[in-house]
């Protein structure tokens, strides 16, 4: 791939070095049968290698059981969030149907389509099943499929880890109701959990740091990410339920898994605060309004609070938009059709204090107008701070993550659910800048850290972008984040497709995979 320089850059910084791998859908249709949701999508990896100047583009399906099971059937043979399919009606459907309420909670797909994340040395491509699949970064091939199951009892797990100072890895999963009593378990992976001459797994050194029961014991929470600072995790218990009935039940309802979240806009929203090293929860009971959250952007500890921003919606109909019929919508029908159903999303800022006293308690912090407002019970009422409106895949410098930070990027949604658009805010002076080109979709921007830097926005933002102009070959570009200015783009000659997150690996890490 050949660079095109910015209007006063000259070349790509020399200290840009390593892989940035993405993941999303690439593949909605087997055969003759196609894929209702782009959430279904069969799940393309690509990777951006940064070397001496130069970039180096691959892309491979993720060779998954579910994408051989599909190929090999030439048609869609394993369900997914929005596709469901039946039982071949020549088959024993009352053996079917005994083993399914047996096991009560289906088996899912393994195409793990939404992040690339990590635990100990190994890569991993993951959704928010049981399932991962493990992949070498470099050739994107996959070296082995693993069940959570195997190490912990777990049915979903979230594909937005945090790591800490010394790389290791903390994550949130859902135990239903095969594993006893149905909870939230937090845990964590440590940093030397790779055994590469044994070829053991990772995860065979997983710890549980928590539990933290569920409030409905048939209608848990469904939960997208968490938050994470120095001494605490923040999980926020929202009223996007999962119907756990519904879901073992939906292959014979003829519904789909997606019909199986309902949101509750008359309840409210739990935000449970755990200490990492006790694995115990702060008793202080946190609550807010109903709201829907996917994505954290950052939490931190300033002067006996915590502090957490996240993206938030008034409903849950994100996920109506991504049906593949409303996608192909021309657009003025598109912003006819879903304008009004519409909920943008809102970056707000919650502040929790650690030591509470048995008094009112007004804005807790002179940086924000965050506050909590004590209830008759003892309870917090958390009144939220809105950052900005309109931002979504927040990503951050993630040196700070934890830490009391300034800057997010993020991806900026408007009428479309695919955003034309990707910006920079600053908390502090809620100034925001953005970079946009007519006719491109950028993915969710990626920040990488120029070495030594001491500044928090100094290094570049990495966003892969398409484009609906045939003329115009899709393109990795690469942008100043201080200014947002362009430095460099490259133009990529292969088919790429919009896709949802992804992880930057520098260098030196690659030498030890």
């Amino acid at each position: 791939i050949t660079w095109k320089y910015g209007k006063n850059e000259r070349c790509v910084p020399e200290w840009l070095q390593g892989t940035l791998l993405r993941n999303g859908p690439g593949l909605f249709k087997v055969g003759d049968t196609e894929y209702n949701h782009w959430f279904d999508g069969m799940a393309l990896i690509h990777s951006f290698t940064f070397k001496d100047g130069d970039v180096y583009y691959r892309s491979k399906f993720l060779r998954s059981d579910t994408f051989k099971k599909n190929t090999q059937a030439n048609k869609i043979v394993v369900s997914e969030f929005g596709t469901m399919i039946y039982p071949d009606p020549c088959k024993n459907i009352f053996s079917k149907a005994f083993s399914y309420l047996l096991a009560a909670i289906p088996d899912f797909t393994d195409n793990n389509l939404i992040n690339i994340i990590r635990y100990g040395e190994d890569y991993y491509a993951s959704s928010e099943v049981n399932y991962i699949n493990q992949i070498d970064p470099m050739t994107l091939d996959v070296i082995g499929k693993m069940n959570y199951r195997n190490h912990i009892a777990l049915n979903m797990a979230t594909s937005h880890p945090h790591y800490d100072d010394e790389g290791n890895t903390y994550n949130m999963g859902t135990a239903l109701m095969r594993f006893g009593m149905p909870n939230y378990v937090i845990f964590k992976v440590p940093v030397n959990a790779s055994d590469k001459e044994h070829k053991k797994p990772a995860l065979r050194k997983v710890k549980q740091v928590c539990n933290i029961p569920f409030r409905s014991t048939l209608f848990p929470s469904y939960f997208h990410s968490f938050g994470m600072t120095e001494n605490y995790i923040i999980f926020v218990e929202q009223p996007l339920k999962l119907d756990i009935v519904r879901l073992a039940t939906a292959i014979f309802r003829s519904v789909n898994w997606a019909s199986c979240l309902r949101y509750d806009k008359e309840d409210i929203t739990l935000i449970h605060l755990v200490d990492k090293t006790t694995g115990k929860a702060v008793s202080t009971k946190f609550y807010t309004d109903a709201l829907v959250v996917f994505h954290h952007i950052n939490a931190f500890e300033d002067d006996g609070h915590v502090v957490f921003d996240m993206v938030t919606y008034k409903d849950s109909n994100l996920y109506e938009m991504f049906y593949l019929a409303n996608l192909r919508k021309e657009t003025h029908e598109f912003i006819e059709s879903n304008n009004v159903n519409f909920s943008p999303p809102v970056c707000q800022r919650f502040v929790l204090p650690l030591t509470v006293d048995k008094v009112y308690i007004d804005t807790v912090l002179k940086d924000t107008t965050a506050k909590t407002v004590m209830q008759g019970d003892g309870s917090l009422y958390c009144l939220p701070e809105t950052i900005f409106e309109g931002l979504e895949l927040p990503g951050i410098n993630y040196k700070f993550n934890g830490k009391k930070y300034r800057y997010f990027y993020g991806s900026r949604v408007e009428w479309t659910p695919h955003p034309n658009k990707i910006g920079k805010g600053d908390i502090v002076t809620r100034k925001y800048i953005e970079w946009t080109e007519e006719d491109c979709y950028p993915s969710e921007p990626v920040f990488v850290a120029t070495p030594g830097a001491v500044e928090e926005d100094d290094g570049v933002i990495l966003s892969s972008v398409v484009s609906l102009n045939p003329k115009k070959s899709p393109f990795m570009l690469v942008l100043n984040a201080k200014t947002f200015e362009e430095i460099a783009r490259a133009s990529i000659d292969a088919s790429i497709h919009m896709d949802l997150h992804g992880h930057f690996i520098p260098t030196q890490e690659h030498q030890l995979t």
